[in-house]
C-alpha cells in the first residue's frame, strides 16, 4: 500500500502524525508530501525521514503553484500507487491512527463488495466522534456503506477505483477534492464505506489554523472563502 500524508506547516501535530504512522502494522510505503511549508517544519521532514521511515517529497522542488497543491498530491500518489498495483490511504496531518488501522483498513480492501473508497470516522481525544463526522452515530453500525462524502482525514482509495478514475481530469480550479472523488467513486459503480470500529483522533484544521474561522468568525471565513478564492471544493 502508499500511504501520504499532505503536510503544510502545523509542525507539532505533523510530528505526532509521522509518529503514529511509523509504529504502525502492516505492508507500505509512507510518502510526506511538504506543501511549501516554512523552514522549521521543512527542517524537520528532511533530517527525520530516515529516522521515521517515510520519504519527503518537497513540493517547492516540483511545481511553482502556490499552497494548496493537493491536486498536484493527488496526481502523483494515483500514479505511485498504480505503479505498484496497489491501493493509496491518505492520512492527514492533524490525524492520529491506531497501530492496527492501516493492516485492518488493507483487509477491508480486500473483503469487502466492490469497494471504492474507505473511510475511518473521525473522534476526539476523549472518543467522541468529531468534524468531519459529525452526522454520523456510533450505533450507525461497526461498519456501513454511505453516500456521503467520506473526507481525506484517513480514507482509503482501492486500486481498482484508482484504475477507473484519472485524476488528471480532476478540476484544476478547486482546492480539495474529497467531495468531488467520493461523488465519482459512486458514479462509477462502486460502494463507499466508513468505519466506526477502527476510529482515528483528528485535530480539525491544525494544518489551517484559518479554517477555524468557518465556526469562530464566519463572517470572516466566506469572505476569504468568495473574494479571496480560498477553500474551494
Amino acid at each position: 500500500m502508499i500511504v501520504i500524508t499532505p503536510v503544510k506547516n502545523s509542525l507539532e501535530t505533523t510530528k505526532k502524525t509521522i509518529q503514529h504512522i511509523s509504529q504502525a502494522e502492516g505492508n507500505f510505503d509512507y510518502f510526506i508530501f511538504n506543501d511549501f511549508s516554512n523552514e522549521e517544519t521543512t527542517t524537520f521532514l528532511e533530517e527525520n525521514s530516515k529516522k521515521l521511515n517515510y520519504q519527503h517529497l518537497n513540493l517547492a522542488e516540483i511545481v511553482t503553484t502556490p499552497s494548496p497543491n493537493y491536486i498536484t498530491v493527488l496526481r502523483m500518489a494515483q500514479k505511485m500507487a498504480l505503479a505498484k498495483n496497489t491501493h493509496l490511504l491518505l492520512i492527514e496531518s492533524d490525524v492520529l491512527i491506531e497501530k492496527k488501522t492501516i493492516s485492518e483498513l488493507a483487509k477491508l480492501a480486500e473483503s469487502l463488495e466492490n469497494p471504492g473508497m474507505i473511510g475511518s470516522v473521525t473522534v476526539d481525544t476523549n472518543g467522541a466522534i468529531n468534524f468531519p463526522y459529525k452526522h454520523i452515530k456510533k450505533s450507525d453500525g461497526d461498519l456501513f456503506v454511505t453516500k456521503r462524502s467520506l473526507s481525506f482525514c484517513c480514507t482509503l482509495l482501492t486500486n481498482k477505483f484508482l484504475e477507473a478514475y484519472d485524476f488528471e481530469t480532476l478540476n484544476p480550479e478547486k482546492d480539495w477534492f474529497d467531495v468531488s472523488i467520493t461523488k465519482m467513486s459512486r458514479q462509477l459503480g462502486f460502494q463507499n464505506y466508513l468505519s466506526n470500529a477502527l476510529p482515528v483522533v483528528h485535530l480539525p484544521h491544525s494544518s489551517r489554523p484559518w479554517k477555524n474561522e468557518k465556526y469562530s468568525n464566519p463572517l470572516k471565513y466566506y469572505f476569504k472563502k468568495y473574494f479571496l478564492g480560498r477553500d474551494k471544493i
